[in-house]
C-alpha cells in the first residue's frame, strides 16, 4: 500500500509539473539576415536603420534629415552580441507594476520602437516612456539603443548632420 501512495505521489508532482517551456534562444554567430531598425525620442523622430544603411535625426524646429551612415561587420557583430546577452527574443515586462495602484507618467516622453530580424522572422519591440520609472527589461534596450547610438554618433557622417534647435515642452 505504501508503494502505491509513493507511486502516486510521484505521477501526481510529475503531471503538476508540466512541460518545460523554454524562451527563444539566439544562435551564438550572427544570422547572415541580422538587421534592425530603432526608432526613438519624442514622437521617435530618431532612427537608426540597419535594414537601409540610414540614420534620421530629429532636428526638433527644423523637422529631421537623414543621412546614409552604415555600421560596420564589427558594429552590427557588437550589437547582436548586446541583443543576445539579453536574449531580444523573450518576452519582455515593459510596463512597470502600479505601486498604491498609481503609475507614475511624464510629459514629453521618448518612446522606443524596435524592428529585429534574424533568420527569416521579425519581431517588433515597443517601449513606451511615458513611465517615470522603466522596467529592468526596458532599462537593458535603452542601454542597448544608447551603445548603439554612441556607434552611430562617433562617426563622421553623424557630426556632419547640422545641429537640433529648440526644444520640447
Amino acid at each position: 500500500m505504501k508503494k502505491y501512495l509513493i507511486c502516486l505521489l510521484l505521477i501526481l508532482l510529475m503531471g503538476a509539473c508540466g512541460p518545460v517551456v523554454s524562451a527563444p534562444s539566439m544562435p551564438h554567430e550572427m544570422p547572415d539576415d541580422f538587421a534592425f531598425s530603432i526608432q526613438f525620442g519624442v514622437d521617435k523622430k530618431n532612427e537608426i536603420n540597419s535594414y537601409d544603411g540610414t540614420v534620421t535625426k530629429d532636428l526638433i524646429a527644423d523637422g529631421t534629415t537623414t543621412a546614409d551612415i552604415s555600421l560596420t561587420s564589427e558594429e552590427m557583430n557588437t550589437v547582436y552580441e548586446l541583443m543576445r546577452e539579453v536574449n531580444i527574443l523573450e518576452e519582455k515586462e515593459l510596463i512597470p507594476d502600479p505601486i498604491f495602484d498609481e503609475v507614475c507618467v511624464q510629459e514629453p516622453h521618448e518612446d522606443d520602437e524596435w524592428k529585429i530580424t534574424m533568420n527569416g522572422e521579425t519581431i517588433i519591440i515597443s517601449i513606451d516612456g511615458t513611465y517615470c520609472e522603466p522596467t529592468k527589461d526596458a532599462k537593458q534596450l535603452i542601454q542597448i539603443r544608447d551603445a548603439v547610438f554612441t556607434m552611430i554618433k562617433d562617426k563622421d557622417e553623424f557630426k556632419a548632420l547640422p545641429d537640433s534647435t529648440g526644444g520640447y515642452d
